[in-house]
C-alpha cells in the first residue's frame, strides 16, 4: 500500500472514532425508554446448502450478517411492508469498517396509498443516510459527516415524512431504521414496528416504544398487557410518517451486543407469535435465511392477520 492510501485509511479510522465519540452509548443491558393463499416471498433466495458460511463459524473479522423475510399473510390481498438492508465491510491494512443499514416500514391500511407510502419512505431514508455517512466513509478521501448520527438520523426520518406527503398525499406508514457502524448502532423510530436486540440466552431486550393509542393506555395503568394485545384498537397509531405534523421520531444509540441479534419487524410477526417462541426460533437457526423464513411460517400458522417484514442481523461476535 502506498504512502498516500495508509495516510487515507488512517484519515479512514480517525474519522469514524471521531464520529462514534458523538453518540450516547449505554451500557449493553440497558433499557432504552424513548421521549414517547399465502404467498411468500424471502427476500433472500439461497439453498441452504448453498450457503457458504455458517454463521456458527466464528469470523476473524467483525463482521455483520443479515437476512430478511416478507409475506402478505393470510388475510391481506396486497403487501403494504417495505424493508431495506446494506450490509457492507472495509477491511484494509489495519482498516475494519463494518456497516449496516436496515429499514422497515409498514404502511398504514385504511389510507390511500398506504402501500406506496412505506417505499416512498424506505428509500427517501435510506438514501438520506447512504448519502450522508455511507458515501462520505467509504469514499476517497474519507470525509465523515459533522453531525452525529442521531441528528443525521433524525433527518432522515424528517425527508422520509415529507417524501410521503409530496409523493404519496394521504398515505402513512410507520419506519424504524437501525444504522451500525463499529461497536454500536443508532435506532430512529416512528409508529409500531419494532425493534429488538436478541441476547444470546434468549433474552429479547425492546429498543423501540409503540406510538399507539393502546400502547399508550398501557403505560399509564389504565389497561394491562393482556388487555392491550386483544384490544380492539391496538393498531390505531398516534404518531406516523405522513400523518399530520409536527411530531419527533424517538432516536436512540445502544451498544452491538456480543453474539447477538437484531430483531426489527412489523407487528405481523410480533402481533402473532410471543417473544418466547420468536427468540426460540432465532436462535435455533443460525442461518439467518432460514430463522426469517421460520418466524414468516410461524406468524402465518398463528393467522397472519396482516402483512409480515423482518430483518435479523448477527452482531460481531
Amino acid at each position: 500500500m502506498s504512502e498516500k492510501e495508509t495516510t487515507i485509511f488512517a484519515k479512514a479510522r480517525l474519522s469514524l472514532q471521531a464520529l462514534l465519540k458523538r453518540q450516547r452509548t449505554p451500557t449493553e443491558k440497558e433499557a432504552y425508554t424513548p421521549t414517547a393463499e399465502i404467498a411468500t416471498m424471502p427476500l433472500a433466495e439461497k439453498k441452504t446448502h448453498e450457503i457458504k458460511v455458517s454463521l456458527e463459524t466464528s469470523l476473524e473479522l467483525p463482521q455483520l450478517v443479515a437476512g430478511c423475510g416478507q409475506s402478505i399473510g393470510r388475510q391481506r390481498e396486497h403487501n403494504e411492508d417495505a424493508v431495506f438492508t446494506l450490509t457492507t465491510m472495509l477491511a484494509s491494512d489495519n482498516t475494519q469498517i463494518p456497516f449496516g443499514l436496515y429499514i422497515v416500514a409498514d404502511g398504514m391500511g385504511g389510507h390511500q396509498h398506504g402501500e406506496i407510502a412505506s417505499g416512498v419512505a424506505a428509500r427517501a431514508m435510506a438514501s438520506h443516510i447512504i448519502s450522508r455517512v455511507y458515501l462520505p466513509l467509504f469514499s476517497l478521501p474519507a470525509e465523515p459527516p459533522t453531525d452525529s448520527l442521531q441528528e443525521i438520523m433524525q433527518e432522515g426520518i424528517l425527508e422520509a415524512h415529507r417524501a410521503i406527503l409530496k409523493h404519496a398525499p394521504g398515505g402513512g406508514t410507520t419506519l424504524t431504521a437501525a444504522i451500525m457502524i463499529g461497536n454500536q448502532m443508532t435506532i430512529a423510530h416512528v409508529g409500531d414496528s419494532r425493534a429488538y436486540t436478541v441476547h444470546p440466552d434468549g433474552f429479547m431486550q425492546p429498543l423501540t416504544r409503540d406510538h399507539s393509542l393502546v400502547k399508550r393506555l398501557e403505560e399509564l395503568g389504565q389497561i394491562t398487557s393482556e388487555e392491550a394485545a386483544i384490544h380492539p384498537q391496538r393498531n390505531v397509531l398516534y404518531r406516523a410518517l405522513g400523518q399530520g405534523e409536527p411530531f419527533e421520531p424517538d432516536v436512540g444509540t445502544f451498544p452491538l451486543t456480543h453474539s447477538g441479534y437484531l430483531l426489527i419487524c412489523t407487528d405481523g410477526l410480533w402481533g402473532s407469535v410471543p417473544e418466547a417462541k420468536i427468540s426460540e426460533i432465532i436462535l435455533a437457526n443460525p442461518i439467518l435465511e432460514v430463522a426469517c423464513q421460520k418466524l414468516l411460517d410461524a406468524a402465518n400458522e398463528a393467522g397472519g392477520p396482516d402483512n409480515i417484514s423482518a430483518i435479523l442481523v448477527k452482531m460481531p461476535d
